[in-house]
């Protein structure tokens, strides 16, 4: 099975991307720098296929990346992962070892600020556990995406008119297809940490934004699962805020989710 990495970035220098991610494999590198075009290299013995864009939205970047991949296993990244010494191998392994799994979410370490699972044993993914894992923890196999129809959201994330959420709406419409999910304890990298590129505070903002992005994950339930997200985060989120004025912010994104769903 040929394995390609997926890399979503921004202004980066694509010709030394492959070096700071220690890739091993062939990649597809989607670069939004305000211009169009595309450059290819050897790394390793690999294919880099660097594409630039204009426009802006890591939904869009992603969707590029995947559009133009030619392998059968894809590895989504982003710029600031530095892949694991043997990263490839383990991937294809879990793939072949399990044909039953159409995606796998691996381990990727992270600061701590920004963990948000763990995977200890090789298990299935489902409706009540999939929404804690980022992008970067997923790999799939590309025909299946192809025959699900499946894709990144264009309303949500960094660069999107919504903040984040994308990489839970993508898991959540693989489940909505029928495609089988799993979590693997095979750690493939690490993240570098920096500075979120979109997070600005638990501002008026964010908790629209997150009714929104739940109108469009449990529909007649996003009023129950935003409360239950407030009340498990308040300590975290609740400083500066109420209870009740959160409630109330993200009851507004939940309609206003729903009227764009009218559309």
């Amino acid at each position: 099975m040929k394995l390609q990495v997926l890399i979503a970035a921004v202004n980066q220098d694509v010709w030394k991307l492959a070096e700071k991610m220690n890739l091993e494999t062939g990649a597809v590198i989607a670069n939004q720098c305000g211009e169009f075009g595309y450059e290819e290299y050897s790394y390793r013995g690999n294919t880099i296929k660097a594409f630039s864009f204009a426009e802006k939205g890591v939904g869009l970047n992603r969707n590029n990346a995947l559009l133009r991949t030619d392998g059968d296993i894809c590895l989504f990244s982003d710029e600031d992962i530095v892949m694991k010494t043997g990263y490839g191998e383990a991937v294809v392994k879990e793939f072949a070892s399990h044909p039953e799994a159409d995606l796998i979410l691996f381990n990727v370490d992270v600061d701590e600020r920004r963990a948000t699972y763990r995977n200890t044993e090789y298990k299935r993914i489902r409706w009540y556990n999939y929404g804690r894992y980022p992008t970067y923890s997923v790999a799939a196999r590309v025909e299946k995406l192809r025959y699900a129809n499946v894709s990144f959201s264009l309303l949500f994330g960094g660069g999107a008119r919504y903040s984040n959420g994308e990489d839970s709406l993508f898991l959540h419409d693989c489940l909505k297809r029928g495609l089988k999910l799993y979590a693997s304890p095979t750690v493939i990298g690490a993240e570098t940490y920096r500075e979120s590129t979109w997070f600005q505070g638990y501002h008026d903002k964010f908790f629209i934004d997150r009714g929104v992005l739940y109108y469009y994950l449990y529909g007649i339930m996003a009023g129950l699962f935003s409360l239950r997200f407030l009340w498990s985060h308040r300590r975290e989120m609740l400083r500066d805020i109420s209870f009740s004025r959160a409630c109330q912010l993200m009851r507004q994104g939940i309609k206003e989710g729903w009227r764009r769903g009218q559309v």
